[in-house]
């Protein structure tokens, strides 16, 4: 069920910047269409957008529309207007997220400054964008495959073509930070819902997989100094860079079978199939999640899995951090409503 790139749609939420505008990138250098749905565009995505409008004359074409993840209804637009302008959607990126933002945070409860979520909404605004909206664009992309269904059940996945929808787990599903209580809980939630629709690959022809980076050389870190000052370098601190994130993402949708690694596994079991050089083949399928962290790609196991370790998955400045938490926790103050 691999797929082939070329005169294909994809719909990339969060491509105005960072892995999702890199996996917007690569798309389009294959022939792919991409409809790039985020709240604004940094430079470099206008940039993007103009090389691949109406009049460049690329093989592909991207569109932006501007979307608040949050909202339902624009999620729903966002599948009529790619099906408008290009006539399909094969490819679907709920990748639009934020790493426990001042605005809606655990450690910053709703109703209390800085947090701009509401006592009264009873919501989360991290929890909306994180979760809800990658499981309700999950839904609306099934819809939409699934539509294009021939009335012959016996050959409708094969007619239809392959479909795919990868998600952006992150180690945080396995390594929960302190700092991030809210973000953990949404990346668990992720890959515990990719892991469950694995059946609609071999059922449906509907292949659902995610990625889950390390620590990403993103805007989101970059212009966020409350996460910046997390990242120390000289403790041995490294970034991992979009591209790889996203190059590997297209793997996932391109390759029927991957090379990943896993230096510390045992190589002398003899049940393994673990290579001496720490290598292994896996089979691309539905519930599939690949670690990306500093150059090396890494499966994630359901049961009995090392855990993400390794360049790229560490930041060194935490624990300074925490302990600022646990002060003003200590102070007495913290979530009191006036």
């Amino acid at each position: 069920m691999a797929l082939s790139l070329g005169g294909k749609t994809a719909i990339v939420t969060g491509a105005g910047s960072g892995i999702n505008l890199a996996f917007a990138r690569l798309l389009l250098e294959r022939g792919c269409n991409v409809l790039i749905a985020d709240l604004a565009l940094r430079p470099e995505a206008d940039d993007v957008i103009a090389c691949h409008s109406h009049k460049s004359h690329t093989a592909a074409r991207a569109i932006f529309q501007q979307t608040d993840v949050r909202e339902w209804s624009q999620l729903e637009r966002m599948f009529r207007t790619a099906t408008e302008e290009f006539g399909r959607v094969d490819v679907v990126c709920p990748g639009a997220g934020v790493y426990e933002p001042l605005f809606s945070s655990f450690w910053h409860p709703p109703g209390i400054d800085p947090s701009l979520d509401s006592a009264t909404s009873s919501r989360y605004a991290i929890l909306d964008i994180n979760l809800t909206h990658p499981i309700r664009t999950t839904q609306l992309a099934m819809a939409y495959f699934l539509a294009e269904t021939p009335s012959s059940p016996s050959n409708s996945s094969a007619a239809r073509g392959p479909k795919h929808i990868i998600h952006i787990s992150s180690i945080a599903a396995q390594v929960t930070p302190f700092l991030a209580p809210l973000y953990n809980a949404t990346k668990h939630g992720l890959s515990g819902f990719v892991r469950s629709l694995a059946p609609l690959d071999r059922k449906l022809g509907i292949r659902v997989t995610a990625v889950a980076p390390g620590v990403i050389d993103t805007p989101l870190w970059r212009d966020n100094p409350e996460k910046l000052r997390l990242v120390n370098e000289s403790k041995g601190d490294e970034w991992v860079s979009a591209e790889f994130v996203a190059e590997t993402m297209v793997r996932l949708l391109e390759e029927e079978e991957v090379e990943v690694e896993d230096p510390e596994a045992d190589v002398t079991d003899l049940l393994s199939d673990i290579r001496k050089d720490g290598r292994k083949t896996v089979k691309v399928e539905g519930g599939l999640i690949l670690e990306v962290s500093k150059d090396r790609v890494r499966k994630v196991e359901q049961f009995g899995d090392r855990g993400p370790k390794g360049k790229g998955n560490t930041v060194g400045n935490a624990k300074l951090a925490e302990e600022e938490i646990v002060q003003k926790l200590g102070a007495g103050e913290w979530g009191k409503f006036t």
